[in-house]
């Protein structure tokens, strides 16, 4: 996980405002499009996110015939992560979605210019949200590098549990890197106090 919760660079050239298909405290989630293969590719090829999510730069045609895939898997959803004017600032996705056993993983990415900016942790709650209120998850994961100290505030901050380390579970630059594993349950999320998406 990338502020990278699985975090990242680029802009997006002006377009017609998409359309959100979930808003939160201050950014809108819309739909992941093939159209947006050459923003993702961007993000993606950001060292620090290379670093953090354990990837390595793909080409377009590579990006975009994922995405073609992806946009397929009802296992999962994928946004972007929009300002009020559109302006794209990040991807997340709800990822391996079992229903009968109420689980799914999120990933999260942001462009390098806009981290620090709160947009990590309200497209988190808004996804958290949607998993809880509009499917029926009772359990929701996520994991990052235990050095990656701005994702692992980010989901502490919505609630989420640390319940352990997988030692040496990801290779990258010829090294073995430690993930942080964290979970949120559905009655640590009835319990949060915070506004939900839907009232914002």
């Amino acid at each position: 996980m990338s502020e990278d919760i699985r975090v990242t660079g680029g802009e997006h050239d002006a377009e017609a405002e998409r359309e959100f298909s979930w808003r939160a405290r201050s950014v809108g989630l819309a739909a992941l499009d093939t159209d947006d293969a050459e923003l993702m590719h961007g993000w993606r090829s950001d060292p620090t996110v290379a670093h953090h999510m354990g990837i390595w730069p793909r080409s377009l045609t590579a990006m975009r015939e994922r995405i073609e895939r992806d946009v397929e898997d009802d296992d999962r959803d994928d946004f972007l992560i929009l300002l009020p004017d559109s302006t794209p600032v990040g991807h997340i996705a709800l990822t391996g979605q079992n229903i009968v056993d109420g689980t799914a993983r999120i990933e999260l990415m942001l462009a390098a210019q806009h981290r620090r900016h709160g947009h990590g942790s309200a497209a988190l709650d808004a996804v958290v949200d949607l998993a809880f209120g509009e499917l029926p998850m009772y359990r929701l994961t996520a994991e990052t590098h235990t050095d990656n100290a701005p994702a692992l505030a980010v989901l502490a901050r919505s609630g989420f549990t640390q319940e352990g380390i997988s030692r040496a579970a990801c290779l990258h630059r010829g090294s073995r890197h430690d993930l942080a594993v964290f979970s949120l349950l559905r009655p640590e999320w009835e319990e949060l106090t915070r506004p939900r998406a839907w009232t914002t």
